[in-house]
């Protein structure tokens, strides 16, 4: 009577815990350097007794299996390519081993290649090779790698006690059924104990992975990841304290990393989480394999080659680990199956006809799922058994779906199953619901919903087209801070220079005491750009810009920012340009998130103007410019809140413009206006052009924001503009401007002159008149008590009169210019972007 290599494997015939099993996979012994490494690690263990599974050398067996493939076609190519695998060995014997080792490996290897010629010979003739052939072949690789491995342990003589190949086809008796191979495990006990006693040997066993015997005696193999299994199978005979795999990966990682960049290594995991997440795809080792050490319990460490100072992942009965997710994974290339009508509902025995079905074709099922109502059963399965399924179905149920108690049996191709596996989900509150948020975040449909009494895995077929979305998505809402942020910058100028400053002081405090995680991965200028995988060092960005930036590509910075891998995306507009501006209509579509101080969105025409807000409304995203009017003072928000709390707005006054409310103040007839411009400009104060100031275009822009930020439909033609500008001098260059503007200061000195005599003050104001839907820009008159009156050099000030605020109008008053507060609003945007997805400021 054979057992299952999953069933229990026989009673302790030694002590436990005195040896430690290694198994290192063919790319740990790739080649000399590889095979040095090796002995490093095996050198440093302080076990006295070590088994060492060896694969064979990376790609060897693959070039075997693909010698007997030539062979069989009689190509004439094969005994080229049997002289490379030969080749291969004898230089790695070179370049490890002392002549007589070498010498002595080398014959052996060369009569082991003429046997294997002759084979091929034999295959060729007969033009086919029985899978006897085939294990025999590639079982060379394992039988050539120990063999080497063995005579350089051995020779290095670093190791305590005797360095002896063992071969495991003189141990271990396997099986091979519909299940695979299994173990003979009183067979295999009673010759190893023959070969190893159980008390007295101290060294080390170099032993051939992959192979082994049959019952008569005639060489097998145990499958792909064989060599796996051969470490678990020989740490349960030797009755190991543990069992070490050694492969190319830090560990069992949270994800595919190929699909998640931020995968990350699980520190240790259940078997049952392991099985699970094998099942449903993830790179970690086979449930069979770990069968043997499971019924022994014996701890699996999966472990890194080539960073062998890294812990790894332990894979035990009771791990440690405090992540209540372990792993994310995910199974392309499934189709799903809906079997529906209200004539299953309460009918006994349907499930079991439809599952009976499937058995007959041999189709696997791998997710089921069915409502409470029972009006449908739906089941994921492999997309290539899609076709026999649906004929299977159709054949069971026939006869209801020819009387209609049976409407449909649907078949749904392009699909793909997300599995979320821990043991800690039973009975932790709102994993599922960090499942689905996530997923719909992603904009992510799920199709099924499949989760086990155990709690140990929730399943969701999705469309196969999101599958790696979707991956990233609920990854991120695990592994990563749930604030975790990508942020993309386009014009690093004066105030994008100095926003990305602020962020350098702040992102390890918000990371530290809020789990805000906000990388900028771009910046872009109005000709290059610079991405990174990971976050821009803001220490250096200016260095790093010049050194790496490309030629600009907004659909590549769009597509860099938008990563699937992180949970959220936020680009972040410091230019005043219109072309970057007529973009957030296509992000906001996205899901991207914007935040700009740059007013052209807001004041563009309508059309886009609208087009953007729907289309920001539809995906969800968010949008803050509170920036774009008194840079960081509090005045969109506060015109939101009295409009979202019931307030009706009667009109709006302000002065918008640090740079002409500084002029004003100013100008008191001390001094010609032409000469307090020309001071300002000296100052900075003004744009590089003071006639983009004087023109009052900027304040009606502003104007124009804050009236739709009202609810007014207003194109920005409609408002009426006084232009401090003389028609004479609006063409020419800066310098012609101020050169021609004395000419004028009369007419300016003449307006102060009137307004002084009627006890006024001059102030450039923008006003809104809600009742008849008017708004003017212009150079006003305004009493000496007026609030506008009495301000500092270049404040802001805006004054809301409403229902609420009619006899003491609403003020909102304080610096409305210059880079810091500028990049201070828009950093404030960053924070409240923040908070609506979720961050705890």
């Amino acid at each position: 009577m054979f057992t299952s290599a999953a069933e229990a494997v026989l009673p302790l015939s030694r002590p436990a815990g005195q040896w430690r099993v290694h198994k290192f996979g063919g790319s740990s012994v790739a080649d000399a350097t590889c095979f040095r490494r090796v002995a490093d690690i095996l050198e440093a263990d302080p076990e006295p007794r070590l088994g060492v599974v060896l694969s064979a050398c990376k790609g060897v067996t693959d070039s075997l299996l693909g010698l007997v493939v030539l062979a069989e076609a009689r190509d004439p190519a094969v005994a080229e390519k049997l002289a490379a695998v030969q080749h291969k060995h004898a230089g790695i014997a070179a370049e490890l081993l002392g002549a007589a080792e070498r010498d002595a490996f080398v014959a052996q290897l060369a009569e082991d290649c003429r046997d294997l010629a002759g084979l091929l010979q034999a295959v060729a003739l007969l033009r086919r090779a029985g899978q006897d052939i085939r294990d025999l072949v590639s079982g060379y690789g394992e039988i050539w790698s120990t063999r080497l491995f063995s005579r350089y342990l051995r020779e290095r003589n670093r190791r305590p006690g005797e360095v002896r190949w063992m071969d495991a086809r003189d141990v271990v008796v396997v099986e091979w059924s519909a299940l695979g191979p299994a173990v003979q495990w009183e067979a295999s006990q009673q010759r190893l104990d023959a070969l190893v006693p159980a008390t007295g040997f101290q060294g080390t066993l170099v032993i051939t992975g992959y192979i082994a015997s049959d019952a008569r005696g005639i060489q097998t193999t145990l499958g792909r990841n064989g060599s796996d299994f051969s470490g678990s199978i020989f740490g349960a005979l030797l009755a190991a304290s543990e069992i070490i795999i050694w492969t190319d990966v830090d560990g069992v990682l949270s994800a595919d990393p190929r699909k998640v960049p931020d995968a990350q290594v699980i520190d240790s995991l259940s078997y049952n989480e392991a099985m699970e997440l094998a099942y449903f795809g993830a790179k970690v080792i086979h449930p069979q394999t770990m069968a043997p050490a499971v019924s022994r319990e014996i701890p699996i460490w999966i472990r890194n080659t080539f960073s062998s100072d890294k812990a790894g992942t332990q894979i035990c009965a009771n791990p440690t680990s405090t992540l209540a997710v372990k792993g994310i994974t995910s199974i392309e290339d499934v189709a799903l199956v809906n079997l529906e009508g209200a004539g299953m509902i309460g009918v006994p025995g349907t499930a079991q006809r439809l599952f009976g079905a499937l058995r007959d074709a041999q189709i696997s099922v791998i997710v089921i799922s069915q409502g409470s109502s029972e009006h449908s059963i739906c089941f994921a399965i492999p997309a290539v058994q899609a076709e026999a399924a649906e004929q299977a179905v159709r054949r069971a149920f026939d006869a209801e779906l020819r009387e209609g108690q049976i409407q449909r049996v649907e078949v749904t191709l392009g699909c793909a199953i997300l599995a979320v596996v821990g043991d800690g989900m039973a009975g932790t509150h709102g994993v599922a619901a960090k499942v689905f948020s996530a997923l719909g975040d992603a904009s992510v449909n799920i199709r099924a919903i499949a989760q086990g009494a155990s709690e140990r895995n929730i399943s969701v077929v999705i469309d196969g087209r999101n599958s790696a979305r979707a991956l990233r998505a609920v990854h991120s809402g695990f592994y990563l801070s749930p604030n975790t942020i990508s942020i993309g910058l386009i014009g690093p100028g004066v105030v994008g220079r100095v926003l990305l400053e602020q962020l350098a002081t702040q992102l390890d405090h918000l990371r530290s005491e809020a789990r805000l995680d906000l990388r900028v991965r771009g910046i872009a200028s109005s000709k290059q750009m610079y991405l990174v995988d990971g976050e821009v060092d803001l220490s250096r960005w200016r260095e790093d810009f010049t050194a790496n930036a490309v030629p600009l590509d907004l659909d590549v910075f769009e597509k860099h920012i938008h990563a699937d891998h992180l949970p959220h995306a936020i680009i972040v507009d410091s230019t005043a340009s219109s072309d970057v501006a007529a973009r957030y209509t296509r992000w906001l579509g996205a899901g991207i998130h914007v935040v700009t101080p740059n007013k052209k969105a807001n004041s563009a025409p309508l059309a886009q103007f609208h087009g953007m807000h729907r289309a920001r409304r539809e995906a969800g995203s968010h949008y803050l410019y509170e920036a774009t009017v008194g840079a960081g003072l509090p005045v969109i928000q506060t015109l939101r809140d009295l409009r979202q709390t019931g307030d009706t707005l009667r009109s709006i006054e302000g002065i918008f413009s640090g740079t002409l409310a500084y002029l004003f103040n100013r100008f008191d007839g001390t001094q010609p206006f032409s000469a307090i411009v020309a001071d300002a400009k000296a100052r900075g104060y003004t744009e590089p052009d003071p006639r983009d100031d004087l023109s009052g275009m900027d304040v009606a822009r502003k104007l124009t924001i804050l009236a739709r930020e009202a609810g007014l439909d207003i194109e920005m033609s409609e408002v009426e503009v006084e232009s401090l500008v003389p028609a004479s001098l609006q063409d020419g260059t800066p310098e012609a401007f101020m050169a021609g503007l004395p000419a004028f200061d009369a007419v300016m000195a003449q307006r102060l002159a009137e307004a002084r005599a009627a006890g006024q003050v001059l102030r450039y104001v923008a006003r809104l008149d809600m009742a008849n839907r008017k708004a003017t820009v212009q150079l006003a008159s305004l009493d000496g008590t007026h609030a506008f009156a009495h301000m500092a050099l270049t404040d802001n000030i805006v004054r809301y009169e409403t229902a609420r605020y009619c006899d003491n109008p609403l003020i909102v008053q304080g610096p409305g210019a210059g880079p810091e507060v500028t990049a201070g609003g828009v950093f404030g945007d960053l924070l409240r972007c923040a908070a609506f997805l979720g961050a705890k400021l």
